[in-house]
């Protein structure tokens, strides 16, 4: 966010904190590539997380209220609401503290490392298992779909940022339209699979690791409904700078078949749910790349620009074992050799 929006949300939060009789001391954190300001301030005899949104809001219709509602029902972990202001735009969170799992990983040695990424993994199920109460509880994340419309929506977002925003270069034509259809047919195939309650954002630095070594879920506002395979695609697959051996990711996709059953959902065949996970990474790492692309040249976060090309490489590597989108094929293989050779 921008430097006038930090200062501005900081006035917000002084004046909240003062109305509550709170201590007004604070320290602005930087969080990844969020759109909403964190402070860490006091709070009555500990500390506490205060989110500031850009606008005011009406609580009945927040999604992080509604969702963290409907997780913490489920028993999953995440911050505990302390108190919000509609009118300031503030929501006060339990304070987990500063490990991000993705921060852990990177000082893990490879057996810790396999601990760790098992134990969020475990975590996917868990939200799934949550699918029937969203419903039931009308949540807002029930109302929310991975449709042909979102999905379709988010691969747009893919090819114009990609292409027009960081490579400064138009696709031909033909090019352009073949692509369209083939992103109708994956977004349409998707549309089909979407049935449990997503994450949406489900990567290693919105897992958090506190001083009991316990993870817990942060970001979870824009949960809704997708694809078995989702959450996953997203442990497993985003912001890589390598591509993951074949035997490691089908040893995690064996391990997380069988977390399901354990929380009593529905079994699934290894081969079926392999082809939707090649199809969901697709889409999911060409979203990705889409937003890494614009976060680094309208936002100036550079350092994302190290995750495009193994992520292409995954898309291209998906579409070649799934024998589809040849069209998708020849213009990553194109963009690879012109750019990150």
């Amino acid at each position: 966010m921008s430097q006038v929006f930090a200062q501005h949300a900081a006035r917000r939060l002084e004046v909240f904190l003062e109305r509550n009789d709170k201590n007004s001391e604070f320290e602005l954190l930087t969080p990844d590539a969020s759109t909403r300001e964190y402070f860490r301030i006091k709070w009555n005899t500990s500390t506490a997380i205060a989110c500031l949104y850009a606008e005011p809001f009406l609580s009945d219709e927040h999604n992080y209220l509604d969702i963290t509602k409907l997780f913490l029902k489920c028993n999953l972990p995440v911050a505990k609401i302390l108190d919000f202001d509609g009118e300031f735009g503030v929501i006060v969170l339990e304070d987990l503290g500063e490990q991000i799992l993705r921060d852990v990983l990177d000082e893990s040695n490879r057996a810790e490392r396999e601990i760790l990424f098992d134990r969020a993994i475990s975590l996917i199920p868990k939200i799934q298992a949550a699918t029937r109460t969203a419903f039931d509880t009308n949540s807002i994340a029930s109302k929310l779909m991975f449709d042909r419309e979102k999905l379709g929506w988010e691969l747009r977002f893919f090819k114009t940022h990609f292409f027009e925003t960081y490579r400064r270069e138009e696709l031909s034509k033909m090019e352009s339209v073949a692509l369209e259809k083939e992103f109708a047919e994956l977004a349409s195939e998707l549309e089909t699979r979407a049935k449990v309650l997503c994450h949406r954002d489900f990567h290693a630095a919105n897992l958090m690791v506190d001083n009991q070594n316990r993870l817990h879920i942060i970001d979870h506002q824009d949960a809704r409904i997708g694809t078995t395979s989702y959450d996953l695609v997203s442990i497993l697959l985003d912001r890589v700078l390598e591509i993951p051996d074949k035997d490691w990711l089908d040893e995690k996709k064996r391990f997380f078949l069988l977390e399901r059953e354990k929380s009593g959902l529905e079994i699934i065949e290894y081969d079926r749910f392999d082809e939707e996970f090649q199809l969901q990474t697709i889409q999911r790492c060409l979203k990705a790349i889409g937003t890494f692309s614009f976060q680094s040249v309208t936002r100036g976060k550079t350092y994302f620009i190290r995750y495009i090309a193994p992520m292409l490489k995954i898309v291209l590597q998906a579409a070649e074992r799934l024998q589809k989108f040849p069209e998708m094929q020849k213009i990553i293989k194109s963009e690879l050799n012109k750019q990150f050779r």
